[in-house]
This record gives structure tokens, C-alpha cells and sequence, in this order.
């Protein structure tokens, strides 16, 4: 083989591997922000892999509440209540009201994130309407429940154990129906 094809398969080999980094990126990073809660980014409770469930502490933390909609989405949405204290390790449950104000349905999907960023490992949800897209019909109200927990682990983290309110902020987006997986 000559050098110049050498060149060549390596050119080619090295712009297979960019691309097929390119597609791995979203997924990887993803997954790392979800093992380190980079970001803000929150846990999800899995009751299989969980050993136990989390000990109640009787220490509290704030918890916060922030609704956004995208200039995009003809929706109200907003908390029920802007703040709650919770026990770390309790279970608890937030509602949060969406409601459709366009004379047609409209399909939407919550982004979220929990600031200060290293509370993100520590927050985990439970049950969430962000898991999956919303429809409301025209003029439709939902009540959607959170279920979550701080995890007591928080306490041992030097760089989060002061932390004394949590924001989980939410913002919904729009479908576009002709766009979605099928």
C-alpha cells in the first residue's frame, strides 16, 4: 500500500470515528449528567435498583417552584403552590396546573432542571409529567403531580449539604405533531 493510501484510510477512519462521536455525544453526555447531576439535572427513582427506601432525616430544605411556557406553547402554566418544606429523604408531591388556552389541541413536553446545580444528584423524581408529552384539548385544565425526594445522602456532601432551598424549574415546549417518532 502507499503511503498516500495509508493517509487516506487513516483520513477516512478518523472522519468515521468524528461522526460516530458526533452521534454518541447526545447520549453520552446524558448519561453523564445524570450519574453526576450536572447541570441541574435530576435523578429518577428506580424502586428495583433502589436497596431501601431513602432514611428520613430530620433535617428540612426549602423546596421551590418555577413554571415556564415557551412564547411558542398557548398554554398557562404555573405551580399551585410556590414553595414547600420538606423533610430530607420524605417523600413528597408538588402539583403543577397546565391549562390550554388556544381554540385548538395542542401537544407540549416540560424540560426541567434543579439550581443550585449540586443539589441536581440529590433530587429525585419520582413520578413526573416531563417523562412524557402532554395533550390538552382546547380550554383543558390538568393538574399534574410530581412525586419526589431530596436523597439524604445530600447531608454528606461537603459541597451541597448547606445548600437550604432547592428550584425545581420546569418550562414547556411544543410538539409538532408532524415531527413526532412514531
Amino acid at each position: 500500500m502507499s503511503p498516500n493510501a495509508k493517509t487516506a484510510t487513516m483520513a477516512g477512519l478518523l472522519a468515521l470515528s468524528m461522526v460516530g462521536l458526533g452521534f454518541a455525544a447526545v447520549p453520552l453526555y446524558d448519561l453523564f449528567c445524570r450519574v453526576t447531576g450536572f447541570g441541574g439535572t435530576t435523578q429518577r427513582y428506580d424502586p428495583v435498583a433502589a436497596a431501601a427506601e431513602p432514611q428520613v432525616l430530620s433535617n428540612t430544605m426549602s423546596i421551590r417552584f418555577d413554571a415556564n411556557v415557551s412564547p411558542k406553547l398557548p398554554w398557562k402554566f404555573y405551580p399551585e403552590h410556590l414553595r414547600d418544606t420538606v423533610s430530607v429523604g420524605a417523600r413528597d408531591m408538588a402539583i403543577f396546573i397546565a391549562e390550554n388556552n388556544s381554540p385548538n389541541a395542542v401537544v407540549g413536553t416540560a424540560s426541567f432542571n434543579v439550581t443550585p446545580d449540586a443539589a441536581g444528584k440529590y433530587f429525585t423524581k419520582i413520578q413526573c409529567f416531563c417523562f412524557t408529552e402532554q395533550r390538552l384539548e382546547p380550554g383543558q385544565q390538568m393538574r399534574m403531580p410530581v412525586l419526589f425526594f431530596v436523597d439524604p445522602k445530600i447531608m454528606d456532601d461537603p459541597d451541597a449539604r448547606d445548600i437550604q432551598e432547592i428550584t425545581l424549574s420546569y418550562t414547556f415546549h411544543p410538539v409538532d405533531e408532524g415531527k413526532k417518532a412514531s
